[in-house]
């Protein structure tokens, strides 16, 4: 049995948002549900050809709209003509860091250079999410003024979450506003967090707290550069993937059991096929919310945990799809405690984790403890008001709900069944 909350607890009122893959409620406003993008058949249709490329267009008002390009192998002639268009201006700022800088800077560079019309400048900055700081974003500020970078410079991304962030963010207070190109060069950029225009850095009391919505000019997506990717970020990046199919898209979720292990060798199909429904999924939800007030918020299943656990751990610690791995197993776990959802759901969560070695529960050591996860969570991006909201899973695969009417003892017994044996918060 998980042990009974105690009475002590109980300092977060609730509120209900409800929203599913069906017709929903948002207060008492009737909303029509977003779509999953082309089911039919969909499964059938993985890309083989490495010589062409897909667009996902991202819908936005105000003649915002982008397009992600995803393709493999783009030869620097054809990047060139797809990105260059991109460029209003003559100034590039290129932004990566130290590790992906020896592999890509060079090429992409010379890629932005092609054609002589383009002044390109670089900056290179620490790598790691503990980097993650203003303090570091100042780096890509000062190399700006340094070379009197005007208010029609291209700022671009290359790299992971972190670094696109950054740059994002960076784009979004310079000039009070420049615009800005991602070229994500892992999963988790590549089918999240390049794609809808969250930027930002964190604090040390919470993640991604100082940010901005600043939406890019493209994305431009190149598979082949995953080849360099460690195997433990290729990994952490599918917990994302697996997010949209708990969440909205029921036959992705089914596509993923069967086809983990093609991703986790880097089968070139799988991963484009993957890349491409992610991003269609992510672009359906940004058009209908793009400023997070009701729906976008689903996007975020496993995140108030993860991200509780991501901090509370120390920053690089984890990486941010293991955290939300660990995120999702609660947030199943809880939702099942509800009777949300039935076990055989909760099997099927933790098997495809650790499917793709990614872990489903807290170490010995960790430093987490109910009062941590508590305190964190109450300072977690979706409280409003003082409320806590969470995104769980209700209903069948591919149902969910953003909803502060949840059965807090449950919430409180999760935790304590997560931390019941870790060693919790050095003295």
């Amino acid at each position: 049995m998980i042990p009974q909350k105690p009475q002590q607890f109980f300092y977060m009122k609730i509120i209900l948002f409800l929203f599913s893959v069906t017709p929903f409620t948002f207060g008492f406003v009737q909303i029509r549900a977003f779509k999953t993008p082309n089911k039919h058949n969909s499964m059938l249709h993985e890309s083989s050809t490495a010589t062409n490329y897909d667009i996902v267009k991202v819908d936005l008002t105000g003649g915002r709209d982008y397009p992600i390009y995803i393709g493999a192998g783009f030869s620097d002639e054809e990047a060139s003509k797809i990105l260059k268009p991109h460029i209003k201006g003559q100034q590039v700022l290129l932004v990566t860091n130290d590790r992906i800088s020896p592999m890509y800077l060079e090429r992409y560079e010379s890629i932005l250079k092609r054609g002589g019309d383009k002044v390109v400048e670089t900056c290179v900055l620490p790598d790691g999410e503990k980097c993650k700081t203003m303090a570091v974003l100042t780096k890509i500020l000062d190399k700006c003024l340094e070379k009197a970078l005007d208010r029609k410079v291209t700022f671009v991304a290359l790299g992971g979450g972190v670094i696109g962030d950054m740059v994002g963010f960076a784009a979004a207070i310079y000039q009070r506003g420049v615009n800005f190109i991602q070229v994500p060069t892992t999963v988790m950029a590549m089918v999240d967090s390049s794609v809808g225009g969250k930027t930002g850095v964190n604090h040390p009391l919470g993640k991604n707290m100082i940010g901005a919505f600043h939406q890019p000019q493209c994305v431009f997506i190149d598979t082949e550069s995953l080849n360099t990717l460690p195997n433990r970020e290729l990994q952490s990046g599918i917990s994302e993937i697996i997010k949209y199919g708990l969440i909205k898209d029921s036959e992705f979720f089914e596509w993923q059991e069967k086809n983990i292990p093609r991703i986790l060798a880097r089968d070139s199909a799988a991963l484009r096929f993957a890349i491409k429904r992610s991003c269609e999924n992510k672009a359906t939800v940004v058009k209908a919310d793009e400023k997070e007030a009701g729906v976008r918020a689903t996007l975020n299943l496993g995140h108030t945990f993860g991200h509780a656990i991501e901090n509370g751990s120390g920053y690089g610690t984890y990486l941010h799809g293991e955290a939300v791995a660990i995120g999702t197993a609660m947030a199943a776990t809880m939702s099942a405690e509800m009777g949300w959802i039935d076990e055989a759901l909760v099997k099927r969560v933790y098997d495809i984790m650790l499917n793709a070695n990614l872990p489903v529960e807290l170490p010995l050591d960790s430093p987490m403890d109910r009062d941590t996860f508590l305190k964190l969570m109450s300072i977690d991006k979706k409280v409003a008001d003082g409320q806590l909201r969470l995104i769980l899973l209700k209903g069948s695969l591919g149902n969910c709900v953003f909803t502060g009417d949840f059965d807090d003892k449950a919430m409180v017994r999760t935790i304590d069944e997560f931390v019941s044996e870790c060693a919790g918060p050095l003295v």
